[in-house]
Parts: C-alpha cells; structure tokens; sequence
C-alpha cells in the first residue's frame, strides 16, 4: 500500500471524555489514516489508539477488533463512491454528460486527500469475505445503475447492458488509481474529461431507441 501523505509521529494529543458519536468518528478518521499508510495487516490497534490519542481499552470499547474497525471504515468509504455515482447519474438526463458525471465521481473520489479509496480499490484483505463483500458491492451496484441507463436509452438485452456497464466502471476506477500514483500532469478534470470523451465515443455507437 502508499505510505500516505499523513505522517503518524504526528499524534493527536489526548483528550477527555467525549460524546460516543464524536469519540466513534474520532478513532474512524485515525484508523483510516494508519490503514492508508500501512495497510490492514501492518497497521496495530496501538497505533491507532496512539493516532487518535486515546487508550488501548477505550479504542475497545467502540470496537471489539480491528477487522470490526477496517469494516465499518470500507463500509462507509464504499458507500461513498456509490453514493457519488448516484449523484451524477441523476444530476441530468443528458446521457453525454451522466457519462462525464459518473467518471469525475470516480476522479473525485480517488483524488481525496484522505486516500480512502485504497481500502476499496487497493486493500490487502481481499481473501477476507466481508470486506471482499464489501469491495464487490462498488462494481456491483455502480454497474447496477448505469446499466439501467444503458439498457433504457438502448434497448440492448440486460446481460449486454450490465457487461457494458461494469467496463465503464473498470474503466473509472483503473484509470482514475492510474492517473494518481503517475503523478501526471494532467489535471484531474481534463484526465476525466479523456476517459469519459473514450466512453462516451464507445456507448454512443449503440442505437437509441425512440
């Protein structure tokens, strides 16, 4: 996995009681930045308790293991990406630009400084069923909508309009990691606006129906 862009030494000091919820969300965002930077099988619930400047036993208390923390931190990163795919595919009904939308979501989401789409597009824990569950959950339901969109505008079987689908998700996800850890000088809207234009020319091709 990357080393991140956060450095760990910085830990945050230690703090008194807190709200559950404020302390749940606290040791979420410190487990996501030790998980980033190391990966799943690297990474120690001591430093993530160190992270978030907290103990051992109260890390605990929210969460009984660290496979129930890498969890729920893959549940909510991949309900993110999906969610963003369901923004832009409802954002027109202008099927040129729902393809431009849905592949900036993927850039979008990629590019964020938090680096969560490691866990989901990168994660050392694949042979593990719940968070393979997980991972496979983005391809499916991301393909599941736009297939919908597909096989609406072109009548094409859904078997057809579904395989189309995940190809353009593939397609997203790749480029957009691709186009990241390449350091390239192209800017993140004009990189999306390549592979959505390389998109767009391929769905446009199938006929409309009336």
């Amino acid at each position: 996995m990357s080393t991140g862009q956060h450095d760990l030494d910085d830990v945050r000091p230690r703090g008194g009681r807190m709200p559950r919820k404020a302390r749940r969300a606290q040791l979420l965002e410190a487990a996501l930045e030790v998980f980033v930077a190391h990966g799943y099988h690297a990474a120690a619930m001591d430093d993530i308790a160190d992270r978030a400047g907290v103990s051992k036993p109260v890390l605990y208390q929210h969460f009984p293991g660290k496979l129930d923390l890498y969890l729920a931190l893959l549940d909510t990163s991949c309900s993110t990406i999906i969610e963003g795919c369901r923004s832009a595919l409802a954002s027109t009904d202008d099927n040129k630009l729902r393809v431009a939308a849905a592949m900036a979501a993927f850039y979008d989401y990629v590019a964020a400084e938090s680096g969560a789409f490691r866990l989901v597009f990168e994660s050392d824990l694949t042979n593990e069923p719940a968070v393979r569950d997980q991972t496979e959950r983005v391809t499916r339901e991301c393909a599941g909508m736009i297939a919908e969109v597909i096989h609406e505008d072109t009548r094409l079987p859904d078997e057809a309009a579904h395989l189309l689908a995940v190809s353009l998700v593939g397609m997203a996800q790749v480029s957009a990691r691709y186009w990241l850890d390449d350091a390239s000088s192209i800017g993140r809207d004009d990189a999306a606006a390549l592979i959505s234009g390389l998109a767009w020319r391929g769905v446009r091709g199938y006929p409309l129906h009336d």
